[in-house]
């Protein structure tokens, strides 16, 4: 698979395999359109990621469901910040929420985002992550 596949293969579509060969052929282009609208998607995604504090309370969530007190004690974000990086998630369709009582709990809502952030786990927090 290679970089341009993510734009156009839908999300868990394995390759098409030659016949008798066993090799992959190269996708077929996407039209330019669909290139573009997948290429923003990504974009808006990444865009959103970028933000340190938010790349944190995702790392967190993508551990599983957690409240808001349990966010600010992980993350060492302090509640003003952590509102508004909540919010901010939350608008962006990456974090769902659900009520008990008083508390509030946040799970991580976009697939995309979790396999995303999967991968920067494995690149960057593993043990066997390369050194920077």
């Amino acid at each position: 698979m290679n970089a341009f596949d993510l734009f156009t293969r839908p999300a868990g579509a394995a390759a098409p395999a030659s016949a008798g060969t066993g090799t992959a052929e190269p996708a077929a282009c996407a039209p330019a359109a669909g290139l573009q609208a997948a290429a923003s998607q990504a974009a808006g995604l990444l865009r959103t990621l970028a933000n340190p504090e938010r790349l944190m309370l995702m790392c967190a969530l993508a551990e599983g469901e957690q409240c808001v007190t349990d966010l600010a004690r992980a993350t060492g974000i302090q509640q003003p910040t952590l509102s508004q990086q909540l919010g901010v998630l939350r608008e962006e369709g990456l974090v769902a929420t659900r009520r008990e009582g008083k508390f509030v709990f946040y799970r991580v809502c976009s697939p995309a985002a979790l396999e995303l952030m999967s991968v920067l786990h494995r690149l960057f927090c593993s043990p066997s992550a390369p050194p920077s």
